[in-house]
């Protein structure tokens, strides 16, 4: 039809075209011409030309498009392709190592050390279990230079009752440890100073035994659905050798509930502390001398979240009642911090504000120091502020790190103080200035924080950070045995499936202390100026190591060392710690 008509349209056009060149000669006379045709015109592809697919129409009226419908008649097909089915890929897997409930580990070293420890657990259903811990670490002493006995003995057990269920876990704790330790740190620049024999005399009269006894019970409980999220509970009985007891119970609940739109988190607090002492430093109290302290606290906050930032607004409010009704206060903190995502979870910009009320306890100043003097009255921290700001983030998949500067403002911080040296035979084997006590500042630090952690590889791991510090106090002439400079490394490697190794090492700046000597010999000598310029404890550096073989999944063994440098430095005035150390044990894991 395309080809009929395409001839069709050529012929016509031939025609007007001789009828046109007929026309034009008018002058010429009409002759009779013979035509021959030798063939037939044949048209080609070429001569002839493209329509368009949507030609232009000139008719004053468009015929209406008909809607066409298609429909499909479908009907099954069968199909005789039958797929292959896929394999997953086989993955080599490792085998996990059998996890024991139990354990036993024991070690033995110079020093005449002991270190053992024993946990054991079963379970009594599929919820409710029992377990039990033992601990004992001691030495015989035998520190260079000292003429007192410096062994130390610290032993502990624990028994727990616990239980998981799908709306609620819990345990209770009962706990027994006792302490003994020597005030072996006469002062030795003002021993000298005595005559032989009567520094022989005094040494010998001179009991510097000390006992600790705490007995604790304590209980947890965290529920999965309920405005209340956990809460915790702790009363502490404390005494020692020398009259002193201490009564302590605080419960800490937490809650989570929606208001006004927002999650809003509430922790509390009450916390109860009462105990006295026999005695003061210079014997010249006639009653006990009694410390009690209640604190009231709760500390309600929400977060916020807008694009990259997220903030926690909160505040703490404590009521503290005290001994006497002239020593009740009200205190308000800031509980207030927000973080920005500056480059994803590279680095992030972090700050905020804090403060609280520190409940101070003998047992937890013991925890710190034990060779303080029984004597020091105890009072909570009032932490005013801490404002801080840092980033922190990732240098790499396997590297982070943690920059951090802040200001705190802290009344009635608590320091650690040297007590003043005499020789009176009358004295109290820890009144000879071979103790510490606690006395109270307020303290302003600036400090700038900086941490690093890196697995280096699956068997390589290591950590470093460090702190610098700045004090002003108000009333002390120094902040008594703070350092100005602290930094700690460690490094963990797996030398293979048999073998692990590790080691730590950290650096403690110099510090200050005051030790006066009001021996009335040495007076009467120097009157009537005696020294009471500070004392700078040196810096040091410790490095400490241990190695371990896993012989079985059972049984591995270990070989620790300390105080590698073999260094004789003061942790505190006049107490020299031990050397070289070295203890080598095992470990054992079972079941019942």
């Amino acid at each position: 039809m395309i080809k009929i008509f395409q001839n069709t349209v050529f012929y016509s056009f031939a025609l007007l075209f001789v009828q046109f060149g007929i026309a034009q000669k008018k002058n010429e006379k009409i002759r009779t011409e013979e035509v021959n045709v030798v063939k037939s015109y044949t048209p080609t592809i070429s001569d002839a030309f493209k329509i368009k697919e949507t030609p232009s129409l000139n008719d004053e009226v468009n015929s209406v498009k008909e809607t066409v419908k298609y429909s499909i008649f479908s009907f099954p097909v069968a199909s005789t392709f039958t797929p292959s089915k896929g394999g997953a890929e086989s993955v080599e897997k490792e085998e996990l190592g059998r996890f024991y409930k139990s354990y036993a580990t024991l070690g033995a070293g110079n020093y005449g050390t002991i270190n053992a420890e024993l946990f054991v657990t079963q379970d009594l259903n599929s919820e409710e279990y029992v377990a039990g811990m033992f601990r004992h670490l001691s030495s015989q002493g035998g520190i260079k230079g000292v003429d007192l006995d410096n062994a130390f003995y610290d032993t502990s057990l624990d028994l727990t009752y616990g239980a998981e269920a799908k709306e609620l876990s819990w345990n209770v704790n009962l706990g027994y440890q006792n302490q003994i330790y020597n005030w072996y740190g006469l002062p030795t620049a003002f021993m000298n100073l005595i005559s032989p024999t009567i520094k022989t005399s005094l040494i010998n009269s001179i009991d510097p035994r000390q006992v600790y006894n705490t007995i604790a019970l304590d209980s947890k409980i965290e529920f999965n659905e309920s405005i209340l999220e956990a809460a915790s509970f702790r009363f502490a009985h404390f005494s020692d050798a020398f009259g002193s007891s201490e009564n302590r119970f605080y419960a800490k609940p937490s809650f989570k509930f929606n208001a006004f739109g927002k999650e809003i988190k509430l922790n509390a607090i009450v916390d109860y502390l009462g105990g006295q002492l026999d005695e003061n430093y210079t014997k010249t109290n006639l009653n006990p001398i009694e410390y009690r302290f209640t604190n009231f606290g709760i500390s309600p906050s929400y977060e916020l979240e807008k694009d990259d930032w997220t903030m926690r607004l909160g505040v703490g409010m404590y009521y503290s009642l005290g001994g006497k009704s002239s020593t009740n206060k009200m205190y308000f903190y800031p509980q207030v911090s927000a973080s920005h995502k500056v480059v994803g979870d590279l680095m992030i910009f972090y700050a905020g504000a804090e403060g609280g009320l520190d409940q101070n306890s003998y047992l937890n100043f013991v925890d710190q120091n034990p060779f303080l003097s029984p004597t020091s009255i105890i009072s909570p921290t009032d932490r005013k502020y801490d404002v801080f700001a840092g980033l922190k983030g990732k240098l790499a998949a396997t590297i982070s790190y943690n920059i951090r500067g802040s200001f705190s403002n802290e009344k009635n911080k608590a320091l650690f103080k040297s007590n003043d040296f005499s020789a009176e035979l009358t004295n109290q084997p820890y009144a000879f200035g071979n103790s510490l006590q606690v006395v109270f500042d307020r303290v302003k630090t600036a400090r700038l924080f900086g941490e690093i952690k890196a697995d280096l590889s699956e068997a390589l791991r290591f950590g470093a950070n460090g702190t610098i510090a700045f004090y002003n106090t108000e009333s002390q002439k120094e902040a008594w045995n703070l350092p100005a400079i602290q930094l700690n490394a460690n490094v963990d490697y797996t030398i293979n499936s048999k073998w692990y190794a590790g080691a730590d090492v950290f650096f403690v700046g110099s510090r200050k202390d005051l030790q006066i000597n009001r021996d009335m010999a040495y007076i009467q000598i120097y009157p009537p100026v005696y020294n009471n310029a500070p004392t700078t404890l040196k810096s040091f550096v410790d490095l400490n190591a241990h190695l371990s073989y896993k012989h079985s999944a059972r049984l591995t063994g270990f070989l620790k060392a300390n105080n590698i440098a073999n260094q004789s430095y003061q942790k505190w005035l006049n107490y020299p710690v031990q050397g070289f150390q070295i203890i080598l044990g095992a470990n054992y894991k079972f079941d019942f």
